[in-house]
C-alpha cells in the first residue's frame, strides 16, 4: 500500500452534490422475480449466485457489479419456487426449491440441483422428502464447511391448505453426505404438530444453523411461538421436548399493507468465527406485538447450546409506530459480526417502503440501522412480492438482496457498497458536507473534496470492491475549518479498470463516493 500526502488547497465554492450511502444493483426485472435468494463464495466473493421465484438463476464474477441470467429447468421434477442459493468447501453452488414434477403432485418433494461452474449450468436435480401426495414446502439448508454435508429442514403437510384437525404439519430432517447426490430419509423433528391451514399454529420457518462441533440446530414458528430442537449426533436423534425460544405475540402469519402476504418466521444461525462469540447461537425474526402498525424485526441468543434464550432485543433504531418487515440474518464467519436486511417504512406515512440494513459487532447487544436502498418503491398488495429477502455475508463482503416493485414491475436487487467502508458510519454526515469526487469516470487523476466546519480528525482512503484498502491519502490527520481539495495520482497507483469507493471519515463520520477508473 502506498501513501502520500498531497499540498492542501482551499476551494472558492460550495459543492451541492446529494449525499449517497449505498451502490445498488438491478440483477434481474425480466419475468417477474420474486422471493430472492443469495450466496457469496466463501473461496471466492467474486463468485456469486442468487435465485428468484419462479426459476430464475443469477450468477456474477465481479463480486455483483454485473450479472448473467438463465432459467432452471428439471425435466424430471420440474421447479415450482422457493429458490434456496447454497454452496459447499468444493466449490459447488446448488439450488433448492420446490417440484412440479411431470409424474407425480405438485410439491411433492424438494428438489437439488447442482451447478459445478459457478451457477452457469444445473444438473437435473436430485430429491428429497416424497411422501405420497403430501405437500412438502418452506425448505431451507446448511452446508458444513468442513465435510460437506448438506443439512435440510421444511415443512411437511399432511394436506396443504386443509381446516381438517386431523391433517397435521410437521418440521422434517434430511441429509446428504456426497454433495447432494442421494439424500438420507426424510424423517419429522418436531414433537408438537401444527394444522395445515399455513397460518399461525402451522408449523414453519425452519432453517437449519450448524454449532462449532457439528451440533444442527433448528427454530420455527408454531402454535407455541418460536421453539427449537437440536441434534448431537448429525441429525439421528433429536431432544424428545422442544425448548421455547419466545411466544412471538400475534404469531408469524401476520398482514403488512401493500403486501400480498407477509410472515416474521425465524432465521437460526451460530458463530463459527473465532471472535468473542464463538459458538453463540441467534434467532431473528419480526412480529406485530406491538400492534399491527408497528411491526418490528427482533433478536435473541442462546450461549448455552440452544437450553435457554436471551431476552429479545429490537434491531430496528426508529421510534416506535412503524412497520419493518421480512427480515433475514447472516453471520460473517470470519469474524462474527452480525448482519441483517429488512423492509423498512421509517420515513413513511403511507405504503413507500425503504431497505435497511443492520449490523452488530458486539454479539446483537447493540445495533447500527443503515438505509440500504437508494430510493423508496411502492408495494401493491396484488402483486405477490415474495415471502423473503436474503442477505449473504464473507469476509466484509455483504451482499443483500430483495425485491422492488416500480410502475407494476418486479426486479430483484443488490448492494455492492463495501461494508469496511460502510460499516463503522452512524448515517451522520453533518461532519462531512457536501463532499464529491469528481471527474468520473476518471483516469489519470481524481479529486476529493469536502468542507470541515471546525478543527477535525480527518482520513482519506481508496478501497476497491473487495473493501480491500488500495491507497491513503489521509491518515487520521488534523485539520481546521475550511473547504479542501486533495489530489489522487491514478496514473501512479496502477489500479485496473473498475469501481472504487474513497472513504471520507471525519471524527469518526463517515462518507463513502463511488469512483469509477478507466485506464
Amino acid at each position: 500500500m502506498k501513501t502520500f500526502k498531497n499540498n492542501v488547497s482551499l476551494l472558492l465554492f460550495i459543492f451541492t452534490t446529494s449525499f449517497l450511502w449505498s451502490q445498488n444493483v438491478m440483477i434481474s426485472n425480466s419475468f417477474s422475480p420474486n422471493e430472492p435468494s443469495i450466496k457469496v463464495h466463501p473461496l471466492n466473493t467474486d463468485l456469486i449466485v442468487a435465485g428468484a421465484n419462479l426459476n430464475n438463476y443469477y450468477f456474477s464474477s465481479d463480486a455483483g457489479q454485473s450479472w448473467n441470467t438463465g432459467t432452471l429447468t428439471s425435466s424430471a421434477y420440474g421447479v415450482w419456487g422457493d429458490p434456496v442459493i447454497d454452496v459447499d468447501p468444493y466449490g459447488n453452488f446448488y439450488f433448492f426449491h420446490l417440484s412440479n414434477p411431470t409424474s407425480g403432485n405438485w410439491i411433492d418433494r424438494i428438489v437439488c440441483q447442482k451447478s459445478i461452474d459457478n451457477g452457469q449450468s444445473w444438473n437435473d436435480g436430485t430429491y428429497t422428502g416424497l411422501n405420497g401426495t403430501k405437500a412438502q414446502d418452506k425448505h431451507w439448508t446448511i452446508v458444513d464447511k468442513n465435510t460437506g454435508t448438506i443439512y435440510m429442514t421444511w415443512t411437511q403437510f399432511d394436506s396443504y391448505g386443509s381446516s381438517s384437525s386431523s391433517c397435521k404439519s410437521k418440521i422434517m430432517f434430511s441429509k446428504s453426505e456426497d454433495a447432494g447426490d442421494t439424500w438420507s430419509q426424510a424423517i419429522p423433528i418436531n414433537i408438537v404438530d401444527g394444522n395445515c391451514i399455513d397460518e399461525d399454529d402451522t408449523v414453519e420457518g425452519a432453517t437449519p444453523a450448524l454449532g462449532p462441533n457439528g451440533e444442527i440446530y433448528v427454530a420455527w414458528a408454531g402454535p407455541n411461538g418460536i421453539v427449537f430442537n437440536k441434534s448431537l449426533d448429525d441429525g439421528d436423534t433429536w431432544l424428545t421436548e422442544e425448548i421455547a425460544v419466545n411466544s412471538m405475540p400475534g404469531g408469524w402469519d401476520y398482514s403488512i399493507s401493500g403486501i400480498d402476504r407477509a410472515n416474521g418466521m425465524p432465521i437460526t444461525k451460530c458463530d463459527l468465527s473465532e471472535g468473542p462469540n464463538h459458538g453463540t447461537i441467534y434467532i431473528n425474526w419480526s412480529d406485530q406485538r406491538n400492534g399491527a402498525n408497528d411491526v418490528d424485526v427482533w433478536l435473541t441468543k442462546s450461549t448455552d447450546g440452544g437450553e435457554t434464550w436471551s431476552t429479545e432485543k429490537r434491531v430496528n433504531d426508529d421510534p416506535a409506530g412503524k412497520q419493518q418487515f421480512f427480515t433475514w440474518m447472516d453471520i460473517d464467519q470470519t469474524n462474527g459480526i452480525l448482519h441483517f436486511i429488512y423492509y423498512d417504512r421509517r420515513n413513511y406515512n403511507d405504503n413507500n417502503t425503504d431497505v435497511y440494513m443492520a449490523y452488530s459487532t458486539d454479539g446483537g447487544e447493540t445495533f447500527v440501522n443503515y438505509q440500504v436502498s437508494e430510493s423508496p418503491f411502492l408495494p401493491s398488495s396484488g402483486i405477490f412480492f415474495g415471502d423473503y429477502t436474503n442477505v449473504s455475508v464473507h469476509d466484509n463482503v455483504v451482499r443483500p438482496i430483495w425485491t422492488r416493485l416500480q410502475s407494476g414491475q418486479l426486479s430483484i436487487w443488490t448492494d455492492v457498497t463495501p461494508f469496511e467502508v460502510l460499516g463503522v458510519s452512524d448515517n451522520s454526515s453533518e461532519s462531512v458536507n457536501k463532499a464529491i469526487q469528481y471527474p468520473n469516470p476518471a483516469s489519470n487523476i481524481s479529486y476529493v473534496s469536502f468542507k470541515l466546519h471546525d478543527l477535525s480528525n480527518v482520513s482519506l482512503k481508496l478501497y476497491d470492491t473487495q473493501g480491500r484498502e488500495v491507497f491513503t491519502i489521509l491518515e487520521n490527520e488534523e485539520k481546521d475549518y475550511g473547504k479542501y481539495i486533495f489530489l489522487i495520482h491514478l496514473d501512479q497507483l496502477n489500479l485496473k479498470t473498475g469501481t472504487y469507493y474513497c472513504k471520507l471519515s471525519v471524527n469518526g463520520k463517515v462518507k463513502t463516493l463511488k469512483m469509477i477508473v478507466v485506464e
